[in-house]
């Protein structure tokens, strides 16, 4: 078995933290156990560039109780956890190939690792793994049946992929059910932001001015917690209708050339490349702290800000401390990569519980299903997200209504009115 990682040494550790993450996952536990006596998935390889973290442990088990053979890599160079990618290893034989600082060569390096035993099926988190796959020649890969993607960022890549006639191979977008979106993107974003904010920076929210820039759920969720917290919230948004409700939620609404003025906080959400510019660090307050919590590192435009700068220095673990040639300082956290993932732990695993397991069943889906499927995006069946809500209010001992045969009937019918 082949393998990339840290030290091996580290991996009952991991295992330890592996199991605490599993305790508050009760779905994909579920899913394991079905999968342990059905094994969906026997015979089939599975290449996954995932955030390597202990809930990402949780689901490599359920993949591999699931009959799977698993190449796991990382899909950011700041977001793995060494003793979770050693017990993988170790404990369940999975080639791992993942270090956390891993720079940019060893990154697409492991990417190629991953993809060498040939996969039938990809796991995605930002579209790297598609996206290395759709540069190589086509024979190299035709044995793939499918794919699935996690996050916002990697949703727009193949939908801009799919739109142009190039994808491959059809791909689930997991990041679009209602389970995983309305939940992880909300709650594990908002609650995990703060978290890496707060690890960094040891700063105090309350009463500080926090911009956030982008209001999808990413923003909803950061915005909802900075304002929890005591927070002054300003919302930069270049949507309308979402610009609208950022309002009506109670949050003040300006273009980022007016936030970067007034300023404490700055955190993007958004999905997009050089929302925070050269003109917007020249207008900061000394010592504004500027962090990223979308998936790429391009929303801050770093080689700008570098080039404002007349002097660097590493502050504090993941805070890098740039000195413009104003005299004012720029303070930017985890190189402007992931900032709950780079400086803290990322989701918590009881929002990653209904992510990972749209993950597994849509693997099983695909299994099932590829010979109905082109090379386009497709959401989460409506049957999947429904059964992981389902499980999910029972896990937590919650019981929910249900309709009457009157009040079904009257739901399909057109006829009663006033």
């Amino acid at each position: 078995m082949k393998y990339d990682i840290k030290d091996i040494k580290l991996a009952k550790k991991g295992a330890l933290r592996i199991e605490w993450a599993s305790n508050n996952m009760p779905v994909c536990r579920l899913i394991e156990k079905r999968f342990s006596k059905e094994k969906p998935l026997k015979g089939l390889k599975v290449a996954a560039c995932l955030h390597v973290t202990t809930e990402t442990g949780v689901l490599m088990r359920v993949l591999k109780a699931g009959g799977a053979e698993i190449y796991l890599c990382a899909s950011n160079p700041l977001s793995t956890q060494d003793d979770v990618a050693s017990s993988l290893v170790k404990n369940l034989g999975i080639s791992v190939f993942s270090i956390k600082g891993e720079n940019t060569l060893t990154y697409y390096r492991h990417l190629q690792a991953v993809l060498a035993p040939k996969p039938d099926i990809t796991m995605d988190d930002g579209a790297d793994l598609v996206s290395t796959i759709h540069q190589r020649a086509p024979e190299m890969h035709n044995n793939i049946i499918g794919g699935t993607e996690e996050t916002t960022t990697g949703v727009i890549r193949l939908k801009a992929l799919a739109a142009q006639g190039k994808l491959r191979y059809p791909i689930i977008a997991v990041n679009d059910a209602q389970t995983k979106h309305f939940f992880d993107n909300r709650y594990g974003t908002g609650q995990s932001t703060i978290d890496g904010i707060l690890r960094a920076t040891n700063m105090l929210i309350a009463g500080a001015n926090f911009v956030v820039c982008g209001y999808g759920w990413c923003g909803r969720g950061v915005a909802m917690r900075a304002k929890g917290m005591g927070a002054k919230v300003i919302i930069v948004e270049v949507d309308a209708l979402r610009a609208l409700e950022a309002t009506m939620d109670g949050y003040e609404v300006m273009p980022i050339k007016n936030a970067a003025k007034v300023g404490d906080v700055f955190v993007t959400v958004s999905g997009d490349t050089s929302v925070i510019r050269g003109e917007h660090f020249q207008v900061m307050k000394d010592g504004a702290i500027v962090a990223n919590s979308g998936h790429f590192n391009v929303e801050i435009d770093i080689p700008a800000l570098k080039k404002l700068s007349k002097k660097k220095r590493t502050i504090r673990d993941y805070v890098d401390e740039y000195t413009l040639k104003n005299g004012r300082r720029v303070n930017l956290l985890g190189e402007g990569r992931l900032i709950n993932l780079a400086a803290a732990e990322g989701h918590p695993a009881q929002v990653m519980d209904m992510s990972f397991a749209n993950q597994a069943l849509s693997a099983e889906y695909i299994r099932k299903e590829n010979a109905q499927l082109e090379g386009d995006v497709y959401r989460v069946p409506q049957e999947i997200d429904s059964r992981i809500a389902e499980l999910k209010l029972k896990s937590m001992g919650i019981r929910k209504d249900t309709l009457t045969a009157e009040q079904t009937k009257y739901l399909s019918s057109w006829e009663s009115g006033t």
